[in-house]
């Protein structure tokens, strides 16, 4: 598992980086979010349980310390594990 980061350290590389936004997500156990859309593009690092996206007929495993970007407008679903998961979601908004 890669090395945490704090989240100052987080929000500083993101702000060098045109994010403007840095929000602490807590998702439930076994939550589930249908295939939705944001008017952001989105930089996210996993901080704790493990969740699945979803981008087409492509879905990825993300756990503590993995980290996952995607382009404004990107239709996506998301699956959360038993233990739910906590993410770190830096935002870029037009």
């Amino acid at each position: 598992m890669p090395a945490m980061i704090s989240l100052e350290e987080f929000e500083l590389e993101i702000r060098s980086e045109g994010y403007d936004e840095v929000v602490i997500r807590k998702w439930e156990p076994n939550d589930l979010a249908p295939p939705h859309q944001h008017p952001f593009a989105a930089k996210l690092l996993i901080c704790e349980g493990e969740m699945w996206i979803t981008v087409g007929d492509t879905t990825r495993h993300l756990q503590a310390g993995d980290r996952y970007e995607l382009p404004s407008g990107q239709l996506h679903s998301e699956r959360y594990g038993p233990a739910g998961a906590i993410y770190w979601a830096a935002r870029k908004n037009p």
